[in-house]
Formats: structure tokens, sequence, C-alpha cells
């Protein structure tokens, strides 16, 4: 799903552009929405409905009137992506933002990205992979415990936190921007690809047993700041 938008205030472009890539308004409520997949290499990729399993919610629900999707995990691990150029389409050098909004109505107790590796909530960003086929991917996670701006390395895989339970309103939504081409340079230390692979939601909670539920909507790729 893809959406340009455009828009002008007091004689300054504030976006030149900005790419809807899913809100999640196109998809009955109670169905889990056919656009996301699991993706498991280029031979293995599945509709989100037929990787579901007992204890696993990827369900677009509507509250007052917006739609958004949910994961819910008991005990287990979902991810779902879309791919670049073909459910969405994505150019760093023309929107290298990201935006997106989110509440997690319940995190993994004790969960860490540092030691119990669960995460209620995480958006990736994945840019192909490395020279040994693993995922070369940006994580920006909803943390159980670890503050705000915490990074961590696993290899190929970069962990941002970029919201946390440590800060106040975690059942409440929140919007949260980030610049990934400037995000990319800072965590693997070259310039990106200009077209990333997909973008993946994910809720993770296997390794602490306990239980998540993130809500995610109004994904959306923008152009940079407004030019001065």
């Amino acid at each position: 799903m893809m959406l340009e938008l455009g828009a002008y205030g007091g004689g300054a472009l504030w976006e030149q552009s900005a790419s809807v890539v899913e809100d999640f308004e196109q998809y009955e409520v109670g169905s889990v929405p056919e656009q996301w997949f699991r993706v498991n290499g280029e031979d293995d990729v599945r509709p989100a409905r037929e990787g579901l399993k007992d204890g696993e919610q990827f369900e677009v629900l509507e509250e007052e009137g917006n739609q958004f999707v949910r994961l819910y995990t008991n005990g287990e691990y979902i991810r779902f992506s879309q791919r670049n150029g073909k459910e969405f389409d994505w150019n760093l050098k023309k929107r290298p933002r990201l935006k997106w909004r989110w509440r997690a109505p319940h995190l993994p107790e004790g969960a860490s990205e540092k030691e119990e590796n669960d995460t209620g909530g995480a958006v990736y960003v994945t840019f192909g992979t490395d020279w040994l086929g693993r995922p070369k991917s940006i994580k920006y996670t909803y943390s159980s415990s670890l503050p705000v701006g915490t990074t961590v390395s696993f290899g190929p895989l970069k962990v941002i936190v970029v919201e946390s339970a440590q800060e106040p309103g975690t059942g409440s939504w929140k919007t949260e921007t980030r610049n990934v081409a400037e995000d990319y340079r800072q965590v693997f230390g070259d310039d990106p690809p200009n077209k990333p692979a997909s973008i993946t939601l994910s809720g993770d909670s296997d390794t602490t047993g306990d239980e998540s539920k993130v809500d995610v909507d109004d994904i959306t790729s923008l152009s940079p700041h407004r030019a001065k």
C-alpha cells in the first residue's frame, strides 16, 4: 500500500514527499493483514495467517474509528514482513526517515535486549545480507527495561532502543521518527543501500515465557526535514 503526500507551510517545504507503507485501514477488522508475510528466505515466504501458532496474534483491531495491528505472544516469537518492491516501495535517497505509531499494553517482565532477549515490540529494517549470508538489519525496539538510546550489536543485527517501559505512558500511543540512513551510518559505519530489503514487525516473549502485547499503526517513509 502506498500513498504519496506533500505539504507546504509558511513558504517552506515541510515534507517533499511521504509514502504510507501501512495504515491497516484496507483490511477487515479481526483479520490477519494479508499483505504481511513470514519470510525465511527467497523461496520460503508464507502469508502471516499461515505462520501463526497457538498463543500468537497478528490481528487488525479498531478503536475510535481507527484501525491498527496487534502483535501478541504468550511465550512465543513472531515476525511478519513486507518486502520492498513488492508490498511497498522505498528509496532512502528520497525518503530516509521512517515514522510509525505504537503502544505497549504489556511488555514481557524482566526482558532485556542485552540478557533475557525478549522484546515486546520491534520494527526492523533489513538491508539484505552480510558476507556470511546473515540478515543485515536495524531493530528498533520497545524495551521492557533498557533506557531509550541504548544500542546493542549482535553481528549484522543492530538493536536501537527507541521506546522503553522506563518512560511514562507505556500503554499510550507514541510516535517514533528515525532517520534510517543516518542510523545505518552510525551502527554499520558506511552508507546504506538505496533500497532496504524489507520492513518487519515482531513480538517476542519466548525467553521469559511471559506475554507481550504491542499495537502498531501508520508506518510511513518520509523525506528529509524541511529545507532551511
